[in-house]
């Protein structure tokens, strides 16, 4: 189906691909489950030296032996084939040609300009607030209940990328779950800032709400690319907003690190921040939406 505001023919997929995406990224967020109060423990027993070096040496002998065993293979090495190929044509098909987007006409097209800026921002308020929320939540409950919060952090969002891959219906409109998504951890940044440093409940209510999307924000900008380009687009396309986000969420822990600077008794201004900017990514998905 030719997407006749843009060059690019938009790929009708079957919807199970959110699912299974979704569980790969999982298998990633565990450690976040699992190391934010690990880390806190190893800390606290061996010191923060000791502690890094330790578990930055286990995890060079995980990833060799993981690089060894598993990411060795390749689909020919397994008697597969790559995804999107098949073994054999179907008899009575014909290929699909499909309009794409090369060079600098990538850079000015619409959709992808929004895709990457709203990812990018979103990354951005999502890593400044996360930099600091540990270190904003120790003062009232304290290094190992921060730590396991965090934890539960994580959890949240393996409930909620999980969710959205199981949940969001054939043809959906991505963008429109992603700023649901990003509505979700906005209702979570104003219940910590209205918590006060004070109010557990909203504490713990806010760190829950805003976990709940950090998968997603992450997981849903390649599943809104799968739809909106053609197949050889996408595999420019995803590397390239994956790129400008970590281009720019990098030098967000400094940024929040200074709006602290201005409100350092409960880091106010680092939730209002983080909000105004996931609605400034909400603005941006919304704009690219085909009309």
């Amino acid at each position: 189906m030719v997407d006749p505001q843009g060059p690019s023919l938009t790929l009708r997929t079957t919807g199970h691909e959110a699912s299974v995406l979704s569980m790969a990224y999982n298998g990633a967020s565990i450690g976040g489950v699992v190391f934010s109060p690990l880390w806190v423990a190893a800390i606290t027993a061996l010191g923060f030296p000791v502690a890094a070096a330790v578990i930055g040496a286990i995890m060079i002998v995980i990833v060799w032996v993981l690089a060894d065993r598993v990411f060795a293979h390749t689909p020919r090495s397994l008697g597969q084939v790559q995804d999107g190929e098949t073994l054999t044509p179907i008899a009575g098909t014909t290929a699909l040609v499909e309009r794409t987007l090369p060079g600098v006409l990538l850079w000015r097209d619409r959709r992808f300009l929004t895709l990457a800026a709203a990812m990018a921002l979103g990354l951005f308020a999502q890593i400044g607030l996360i930099a600091h929320l540990f270190s904003l939540l120790v003062p009232v409950l304290g290094g190992p209940a921060a730590g396991v919060l965090l934890g539960l952090a994580t959890a949240a969002a393996i409930a909620g990328r999980t969710l959205v891959g199981w949940l969001m219906p054939q043809g959906s409109d991505r963008r429109v779950v992603a700023c649901a998504s990003h509505v979700v951890q906005i209702v979570g940044s104003l219940a910590l800032l209205f918590a006060g440093g004070t109010d557990m409940v909203l504490l713990v209510a806010g760190v829950l709400l805003f976990g709940a999307g950090i998968g997603n924000t992450t997981s849903l900008p390649p599943l809104i690319a799968q739809v909106e380009f053609s197949r050889a687009d996408v595999q420019r396309v995803v590397p390239l907003i994956v790129a400008v986000g970590q281009g720019t969420y990098a030098f967000a822990p400094a940024a929040f690190g200074w709006l602290r600077t201005l409100s350092p008794a409960e880091g106010m201004l680092v939730f209002v921040a983080a909000a105004l900017i996931q609605a400034a990514a909400i603005a941006l998905f919304l704009l690219g939406r085909r009309v």
